[in-house]
């Protein structure tokens, strides 16, 4: 029965969610190019709102624990596990005073109305995931750009998402390189919980009912160490989800 009832409500989200990328498209353009960084950033800060508000719909609901208080004027490294494409408005809206910005695959530079034009132009980075050489030059163009401007950037070292909530090993190399040329960044875990349950029946229809939580940890100091590192925070995060 629930099943049934998904379709319906999914095809009302579908809906809502075009509009919303459409609508806000031309609004980041006229924001970034008339106003400059700051406007572009906010548009894109309510874009993700809406994004999490229409998911609503599906009865999704959200939990953000933040207890940290993580200093604006300085660099983060921002590592998550990753469940689906939904962990990234939440991540956006929620840590919108550090700025985050993102590691994502080449594919979604272009035709997707507002997120292609978000990754394009906002600071995040593209990497083609079949050349290793390019990603690794794109990640650490990256890192010297929020090392330089004190913003932030999200990586999930699992590399793709879990499609059913456990974990993958992480991939150290991009955040490693991060890590590099980032030298003063404060490196952020998050646990990402039940992101996944929204594509439990795959891509349609969507899940319904889904309890999505958010758990940032204690930051660490980039002391130099990436193995030692990724491995405590690897199996900080991992021993925070849910399964």
């Amino acid at each position: 029965m629930i099943k049934i009832l998904a379709y319906p409500l999914t095809a009302i989200y579908f809906v809502l969610f075009g509009f919303v990328l459409v609508l806000f498209h031309p609004v980041q353009w006229l924001c970034l190019n008339i106003f400059g960084y700051n406007a572009h950033k906010k548009s894109v800060s309510i874009l993700n709102l809406c994004l999490i508000r229409i998911t609503h719909v599906l009865g999704t609901w959200y939990t953000f624990k933040n207890p940290h208080d993580i200093p604006k004027d300085r660099p983060l490294i921002i590592v998550a596990n990753h469940q689906s494409m939904n962990d990234i408005p939440p991540l956006i809206w929620f840590m919108r005073a550090h700025h985050p910005k993102f590691v994502s695959k080449i594919e979604l530079g272009k035709g997707i109305p507002s997120v292609s034009y978000n990754l394009r132009h906002g600071g995040s980075v593209l990497i083609d995931r079949k050349d290793s050489r390019q990603a690794l030059i794109q990640i650490a163009k990256l890192g010297k750009y929020i090392e330089e401007h004190n913003r932030s950037a999200v990586i999930f070292p699992e590399g793709t998402r879990s499609r059913t909530g456990h974990p993958k090993r992480f991939q150290a190399k991009g955040l490693k390189a991060i890590m590099k040329y980032a030298p003063s960044a404060l490196l952020v875990p998050v646990t990402i919980n039940n992101s996944w349950k929204m594509l439990r029946y795959g891509k349609f229809p969507y899940g319904l009912g889904s309890h999505l939580k958010f758990t940032v940890h204690p930051p660490m100091e980039n002391t130099g160490e990436p193995e030692m590192l990724i491995s405590r925070i690897e199996k900080q995060i991992t021993k925070a989800i849910e399964l």
